[in-house]
């Protein structure tokens, strides 16, 4: 596909989990094709090995952040004349920030189309050997900055476990909270103390006992879908202590029947 064949417009593009060879091949043509293309670096990222070969797949590239995406006015000018693209890790629309560029276009009567990709949340809970139906809301454990600590996360995690529910539990990746540097993937070790601290915070307000963090299961996922990838099942303060690989995230189970005891024995620790 060339340039000359392409509509004018803003073309979000999905590249996948992280692993490149998971990128579908209509979205390698249709980034080919756009005038411009804009790597997104804040809301997913690229593992670096990966980021090294993006050229290869779709050509030249430039990165934008936060800024530029959520005032982007410079990305809506060029896409009113040019097929621009803009890659994102995962599937785009997943993300608020990437509903409000369809709704800027559609203001603006800026042509939108949207690329779908594999989503690494999506693999997680494949991954993990429970059943995804079971699973209810994911959530975020954030970067604290300064005194902020928000406990809504375990909150959550407690409520879907009361539920008979699974939680898959994001690791933030931005440790200024300003999506302006490169993120910085949390480690396990990080996300646990974090747990801990909501726990500490949550129990000083009610007065309540919960269930302990230090009693949780979970499986670590780590670089999911790439060749470092590795899945350990275990109690939380044991798998909070693996220190290999880049990315990671969490399943935090309720109740498992039989068959998800199974699969969560098969990825214990040895």
């Amino acid at each position: 596909m060339t340039e000359e064949g392409l509509s004018a417009g803003l073309w979000i593009i999905g590249l996948g989990p992280g692993n490149l060879d998971h990128m579908s091949k209509k979205a390698i043509n249709i980034a080919r094709g756009c005038s411009n293309r804009y790597l997104e670096g804040y809301t997913a990222i690229l593992p670096p090995g990966q980021e090294e070969r993006l050229e290869e797949f779709i050509g030249s590239w430039e990165r934008i952040m936060r800024p530029e995406v959520e005032s982007p006015d410079k990305l809506l000018k060029l896409a009113k004349d040019f097929p621009v693209a803009l890659l994102v890790v995962g599937d785009p629309l997943q993300a608020t920030t990437h509903i409000d560029l369809e709704a800027r276009c559609a203001d603006l009567g800026i042509n939108f189309n949207f690329i779908p990709g594999i989503t690494a949340t999506a693999l997680a809970i494949s991954l993990s050997g429970l059943q995804s139906y079971r699973f209810g809301r994911q959530v975020t454990i954030p970067y604290s900055y300064g005194k902020y600590l928000p406990s809504s996360p375990l909150e959550m995690i407690y409520k879907n476990y009361d539920n008979g529910l699974h939680t898959l539990v994001l690791f933030d990746l931005d440790p200024t909270g300003m999506g302006i540097e490169k993120p910085t993937p949390m480690s396990p070790i990080d996300a646990y103390t974090m747990l801990r601290k909501m726990e500490e915070k949550i129990i000083q307000i009610s007065g309540e006992k919960t269930l302990s963090v230090k009693n949780m299961n979970g499986i670590l996922l780590t670089d999911i879908s790439l060749d470092s990838q590795n899945i350990i099942a275990g109690n939380l303060s044991e798998i909070s202590k693996f220190s290999e690989g880049w990315i990671h995230c969490l399943v935090i189970p309720s109740n498992m029947n039989q068959n998800e005891i199974d699969a969560f024995n098969r990825r214990k620790i040895v």
